[in-house]
C-alpha cells in the first residue's frame, strides 16, 4: 500500500494516509492520484477511518504543471474522470476521511480536501484556487464539491481573481471545520479519526455515503431516504447494543466538555 510518493501507515483501526512529495510541495501527478485511488480501495478491514495529510511544510500545492501534456479534447476529458474516480473512492469510499490541512491547500489539494468529510487546519494552512489565472479549469471534481462548501459565487471569485485565504479566513468561509494552532493539525485529526473509528460502522456509512445524497434531493424524496436509512441502521445489531447500554446507563451522555 506504499508507494514512492504516497505513504500509508496503520495505527490500530486509524489509517494515515501521507503524502510524500515534499521537494514538489507535495503536487499531484497521475502516479499519485493512481495511488490514492488504490490506497483507500484496498484498507483492510480492520481500518474504522483514515487521516489524510502531506510531509513538509505543505498539504498540497496542486497539480503538478511540470508533468501537463498537451491532450486534445478527448484525452483531456478522460484524464479529468480518472481524477473523478480517484477522488470519488475518498469521499464515497468505505471508512470517513479527515484532512490535515497546513501550508498550500491550493488547486487539486484543495480538490483533494473537499473530498475529505472532515478538515482539520493548522494556522499556516492557506487556500486558493489559481486555475484562472493558468488558463485552465478544475479538473478534479472541485467545481461540485467546493461551492457545496463555501458557495458558487466565493469559488469564482477565487478563480476570476486568484484571491487567497488564510487559515482564519477559510474557517470562517467553511473551508476547515477545525482551526488549530501551528503544527497541531495531524494531532488533532488523528484525535478525531480515533473517535469517529468507535461509531458504528454502518452509522459512518450513512453519513458519508446517504446524507450528502439526502441534501440534494427534493424534500418529499429525502424523508423517503432517511426513513429508510433510519430503520437500516437501528436494525445492525451493535446499535441496538449500543442503544440498550445508554438506556441501562453503561453509556456516556452528552456534556459540553
Amino acid at each position: 500500500m506504499t508507494t514512492q510518493d504516497l505513504q500509508i501507515e496503520l495505527r490500530g483501526a486509524v489509517a494515515l494516509v501521507r503524502l510524500a512529495r515534499p521537494a514538489k510541495r507535495n503536487a499531484l501527478n497521475d502516479a499519485l492520484i493512481l495511488a490514492i485511488r488504490d490506497a483507500f480501495m484496498a484498507f483492510p478491514d480492520s481500518v474504522r477511518a483514515a487521516v489524510v495529510a502531506g510531509e513538509g511544510e505543505h498539504f498540497c500545492a496542486g497539480l503538478d504543471l511540470s508533468e501537463i501534456r498537451e491532450r486534445d479534447a478527448g484525452e483531456g476529458m478522460h484524464h479529468s474522470r480518472m481524477w473523478h474516480a480517484a477522488l470519488q473512492e475518498v469521499q464515497y469510499g468505505r471508512v470517513p476521511v479527515i484532512a490535515a490541512l497546513h501550508g498550500a491547500v491550493v488547486g487539486g489539494g484543495l480538490e483533494l480536501a473537499a473530498a475529505c468529510h472532515i478538515r482539520v487546519a493548522d494556522e499556516s494552512a492557506f487556500y486558493a484556487l489559481p486555475e484562472g489565472s493558468r488558463g485552465i479549469f478544475v479538473g478534479g471534481g472541485g467545481s461540485v464539491r467546493i461551492p457545496r462548501l463555501v458557495g458558487v459565487a466565493r469559488m469564482t471569485d477565487m478563480m476570476l481573481t486568484g484571491r487567497v485565504y488564510d487559515a482564519a479566513e477559510g474557517e470562517r468561509a467553511g473551508f476547515a471545520q477545525y482551526l488549530v494552532p501551528r503544527g497541531e493539525a495531524l494531532a488533532r485529526a488523528l484525535a478525531l479519526a480515533e473517535r469517529v473509528a468507535q461509531n458504528a460502522p454502518l452509522t459512518n456509512y450513512a453519513l458519508m455515503h446517504a446524507l450528502p445524497r439526502i441534501a440534494e434531493q427534493p424534500a418529499d424524496q429525502g424523508y423517503l431516504t432517511e426513513a429508510l436509512m433510519s430503520a437500516i441502521v437501528q436494525s445492525a445489531p451493535e446499535a441496538k447494543d449500543r442503544v440498550r447500554a445508554f438506556l441501562e446507563g453503561r453509556a456516556a451522555k452528552v456534556s459540553k466538555s
